[in-house]
């Protein structure tokens, strides 16, 4: 047998590699550079939407407002002022205030970072009001109702000589024209920039509301978050009957100083409305956008005794 021999393999020439001439090629795409502050990203105006600190949901703020500043997701109980709790709780037109002129005094001039006088202008001026709370008379449901009312704005709600008098006023009012009182509270204690004149409103409000009680005038006392230190050591858990919102911490001092004070680790929930009502310091925890309803129906039943007296 004969050998193939094995032909080459024929491969063609490659062409030489052409570059097209610069008219043919991609144009080049020139950035700019990009300027701080300058985005495609569409700007949403400010007080429109609030996130939610329980659920983390985006918030509508008109749906939060029409739904009292609770949360629709959670139910979380977002801070009110003390008007806005007026507008929910009283019928229209129907609340007169009562010592909305009272100012505090700065009697120990107080210093310290700022003085207590320049503290006070402040907060009148960014909450409206002349000190922490809002007292009047006025009707929720059909019964007449004296009313105090604090607002945590004002120097974290703190209880000074003119909230002090407020309450021992408004309560007073009650107990001559024989009404029920509604006290609603959030507070940080007492007014450390008045020193003792501040605790001395703890017996004062303390006082009226025992008079208000031997009178068999019922006092209900709303506790809202936070309700601490003097003010719930006083006239804030004096009541016939103790109502609180949802979550609401509760309590004398913080837990903070109270771990350290034990030093024992503190029980899950501790100075919440749900462990107190546990324990039985709380009567009931009604949510905000039920608790008008609450109030008249409690209402209703505290003040059978007193139709019967004045008939």
């Amino acid at each position: 047998m004969t050998d193939k021999t094995k032909k080459p393999l024929r491969l063609d020439p490659a062409e030489p590699a052409v570059t097209p001439p610069p008219s043919e090629l991609e144009p080049i795409i020139e950035k700019k550079p990009l300027v701080p502050g300058t985005t495609r990203k569409r700007d949403i105006p400010q007080g429109l939407w609030t996130k939610c600190p329980g659920c983390e949901e985006m918030i509508f703020d008109k749906e939060l407002e029409e739904n009292l500043k609770v949360c629709p997701q959670c139910t979380h109980h977002f801070p009110i002022t003390a008007w806005g709790r007026i507008d929910n709780l009283t019928e229209p037109e129907s609340f007169e205030s009562t010592d909305d002129k009272m100012a505090s005094v700065d009697t120990l001039e107080f210093t310290g970072t700022a003085t207590y006088a320049d503290k006070l202008d402040k907060h009148q001026k960014k909450t409206g009001l002349r000190d922490a709370i809002v007292t009047g008379i006025g009707r929720i449901d059909k019964h007449d109702v004296a009313i105090g009312v604090m607002d945590f704005n004002f120097l974290g709600g703190s209880m000074g000589s003119v909230v002090g008098e407020k309450i021992t006023r408004i309560i007073e009012a009650a107990t001559e024209r024989r009404l029920p009182a509604v006290l609603i509270s959030s507070s940080g204690g007492a007014r450390m920039y008045e020193g003792m004149f501040s605790l001395m409103q703890m017996a004062k409000t303390s006082a009226a509301v025992a008079y208000h009680g031997r009178q068999s005038l019922p006092y209900i006392s709303v506790l809202t978050h936070p309700t601490t230190a003097g003010v719930m050591a006083s006239y804030a858990s004096l009541g016939d009957l103790i109502v609180s919102e949802p979550k609401a911490m509760i309590g004398f001092a913080g837990p903070r100083v109270i771990k350290d004070t034990t030093q024992s680790e503190l029980p899950e929930g501790f100075q919440t409305a749900e462990f107190l009502m546990e324990r039985g310091l709380i009567d009931a925890i009604v949510q905000r956008t039920q608790m008008k309803s609450k109030l008249s129906e409690y209402l209703d039943y505290l003040c059978l005794n007193m139709d019967k007296k004045n008939t």
